[in-house]
């Protein structure tokens, strides 16, 4: 694709990496048929092909609008289209820059900037977001239905968390609303890697990782939070840690790319690649022990299980296949899934600024999760797991806690 542009973008870091990304598009449109929104919608401007053109008038300098800009932020950045790519355009990225040069452009309305200034102030802090979402329970009972649905209920007790008794000792991320909505899930992962010889640990002062306020456009405020989160996670590395453990595979696909997104910061653009390079989804090191996992697990298989796999897995991590293989070798039955490939409707905030879209998908995963008859259903991401969890009676469960339910004691 030919570009030319602008005098305001030409020459800087993010008109530089756009250029080369909008070179490599060849218009060929394959992503069109993974794209959910276009799916749903059916106008060009809504699919990946379209949205590019979109952002090549942004960086050219033409006039956008509120309408342009709506067309982005329908976007849920799956990032289904770079796994459908043959050509490797990195349409994530692309979104990325595009979204916030127009958001210096164009003006929102009071009320919509107003929501996404709340969710970004207060959805990263768990000091906030905990209290909140506590008072939120206890006003549950009393709320409309449809309000009432949309207030997760409280979860099952964390358990015991295993001392850190290993030699081998990796970190897990604490996050900022996995915690207050399924403290269960990093206790399980502490717990199972316990019985592997490996101690996880959660870094004190380990917050956000950032993904939450950079992907609601306040990009500088969502690289500080990656700043904050490397800093207090280097003390660790530095004292023999030997891995980062994601157990929220939203979190783990932007760890991942700490490096690129810092790569021009001089005083954390080192610290920023060795971090991605030691990242590694949960699925990635049980994957990597199953031999020795399995003498300990149950040998009866109880129960079916239908997997969604997040789009920041599959997509974003280019992970596919291996959380599967990990509980078919621990028992469980895994049902078909059709056209999984497609998101669920989550995508961080998604499912709070784009509500209608977020329920015809999520009604639409739910009906292709259901359909091979599972008794529950697995998924690798916190946000998949709420979002999901409203709409069905069957569990909705992070994976690993799932599998710690099959160790023997």
């Amino acid at each position: 694709m030919q570009t030319s542009l602008a005098d305001f973008v030409r020459g800087t870091p993010e008109g530089s990496e756009a250029e080369a990304i909008l070179r490599k598009c060849v218009h060929c449109g394959f992503c069109t048929a993974t794209c959910p929104t276009y799916l749903l919608l059916g106008d060009e401007n809504d699919s990946p092909r379209g949205r590019i053109y979109l952002v090549k008038q942004l960086l050219e300098g033409a006039a956008v609008t509120a309408s342009t800009q709506a067309h982005l932020d329908r976007c849920l950045t799956c990032r289904a289209c770079e796994t459908t790519c043959p050509s490797g355009v990195r349409y994530g990225r692309l979104a990325d820059i595009g979204r916030g040069l127009m958001e210096e452009r164009v003006a929102r309305p009071f009320w919509q900037g107003a929501k996404r200034r709340v969710l970004a102030e207060v959805l990263p802090r768990r000091l906030l977001f905990a209290p909140l979402l506590a008072l939120g329970r206890l006003a549950r009972p009393f709320l409309p239905r449809r309000l009432a649905e949309s207030v997760p209920v409280s979860p099952l007790a964390a358990g015991a968390w295993p001392a850190p008794r290993h030699p081998r000792k990796m970190l897990a991320l604490a996050g900022c609303v996995q915690g207050a909505l399924s403290p269960g899930i990093n206790a399980a992962a502490a717990r199972v890697l316990d019985r592997l010889g490996i101690s996880l640990v959660e870094a004190k002062g380990a917050a956000c990782c950032g993904a939450l306020r950079f992907h609601l456009n306040y990009q500088d405020g969502g690289l500080d939070d990656m700043r904050a989160l490397i800093d207090a996670w280097w003390p660790h590395l530095e004292a023999g840690a030997e891995a980062i453990v994601m157990t929220a595979s939203g979190c783990g696909v932007t760890v991942k790319e700490y490096g690129h997104l810092l790569r021009h910061d001089a005083r954390y653009a080192g610290k920023a690649a060795r971090i991605s390079a030691m990242t590694r989804d949960l699925c990635e090191l049980i994957d990597g022990e199953l031999e020795r996992l399995e003498p300990m697990l149950k040998k009866k298989a109880d129960a079916r299980v239908a997997f969604q796999a997040p789009c920041s897995l599959q997509h974003g991590q280019a992970i596919r296949g291996v959380t599967e293989r990990v509980l078919a070798r621990a028992g469980f039955e895994l049902t078909p899934v059709a056209d999984s490939h497609l998101c669920c409707g989550s995508a961080g905030t998604y499912s709070i600024l784009q509500p209608e879209l977020s329920k015809q998908l999520k009604r639409n995963k739910l009906a292709a999760l259901a359909s091979g008859g599972p008794d529950q259903i697995l998924t690798a991401n916190i946000g998949c797991q709420t979002h999901l969890q409203v709409g069905t009676v069957l569990p909705v469960k992070h994976w690993v806690v799932a599998l710690e339910e099959r160790l023997g004691s």
